[in-house]
């Protein structure tokens, strides 16, 4: 494809040649992509079904969980069907599609942790204005607002990433995946990304800078707590979201802030693979092993 400004297709990455380890990986993911979908979606009934969980926290968790579930859900399944069907093909169209859809739930999952932070915030830092500050009606703003605001980061990213002239249509990911898309281009980044991606940075420096901030100002809140029992009861809240940051942290770390080649190896694909699954995967365990009230519901929709 060399030479060539635009390609009708893209071939994906190929997880292995041998047909025995094609069908392993379908295997894997499925099985994966099966449990990610059954632990979100456990999330999602029981704060949808359950009253005791209408509050702005549970809110913005089981807005967490509908990212989770569609982040996974725009990337595995079009890399178990080419395994299963032996074949690396996604269209054009498809592409986009996943890099939209992909980067869309990114932007989105980074703004919820920065909105439940906040939530955290006001819950202990001004627990006698939670109830005004963190009404219904805020809350709904802020995930419109998040969503709507995702959704045209999304369609940026993407417009910037396809408005480049292709001279190769082969991905080195299983899916499509904007700094790879980039390596394809003739002629480098064009302005629109480049100021897209500058952009970025400056955002995910922002949210990331305002997490540090609030719980400096949690565990500050806290230590001034005089029981230990109150200290305890105000950080069992906080672990989770704290736990569930720092993976995503780290794992976005170890993929995009370690020095890239411009050929496959099984350290990118796993890296790649982790970034991209682990966070869907261990959000909803994360956060129902350390709430109670949430395990409770759970057990009983089990029992159901």
């Amino acid at each position: 494809m060399d030479n060539q400004s635009t390609v009708p297709y893209f071939l994906l990455l190929e997880f292995s040649k041998n047909r025995n380890l094609q069908l392993l990986h379908f295997f894997l993911f499925f099985v994966l992509y099966l449990a990610t979908i059954t632990a979100n979606l456990l999330i999602i009934s029981a704060v949808a079904l359950d009253n005791r969980l209408r509050s702005p926290m549970y809110l913005f968790l089981m807005n967490l969980a509908v990212q989770d579930l569609g982040s996974v859900s725009v990337t595995l399944p079009k890399s178990m069907v080419n395994s299963l069907m032996d074949t690396r093909y996604i269209s054009y169209f498809g592409c986009a599609a996943q890099v939209f859809l992909f980067i869309s739930f990114a932007a989105s999952d980074i703004s919820l942790l920065t909105v439940m932070a906040y939530d955290r915030y006001v819950a202990i830092c001004n627990p006698l204005h939670y109830e005004t500050v963190m009404n219904w009606k805020a809350c709904i703003e802020i995930m419109i607002l998040v969503w709507v605001a995702s959704l045209v980061y999304g369609m940026l990213h993407t417009t910037g990433t396809f408005s480049i002239l292709f001279c190769s249509n082969v991905v080195n990911q299983f899916f499509c995946e904007i700094p790879q898309m980039l390596k394809l281009s003739c002629s480098g980044f064009n302005l629109v990304e480049v100021g897209v991606v500058v952009a970025s940075v400056i955002a995910g420096l922002g949210c990331f800078t305002f997490i540090i901030v609030s719980y400096a100002m949690i565990f500050k809140a806290v230590l001034r707590i005089p029981s230990e029992q109150g200290r305890q009861k105000a950080l069992s809240t906080c672990i989770p979201h704290l736990t569930v940051v720092s993976m995503f942290l780290l794992t976005g770390f170890l993929a995009y802030l370690r020095p890239h080649s411009n050929t496959s190896s099984s350290l990118d694909f796993g890296l790649s693979v982790l970034y991209s699954l682990l966070p869907p995967l261990f959000n909803p365990i994360i956060y129902s092993m350390r709430n109670k009230k949430i395990r409770f519901v759970l057990s009983k929709l089990w029992r159901f």
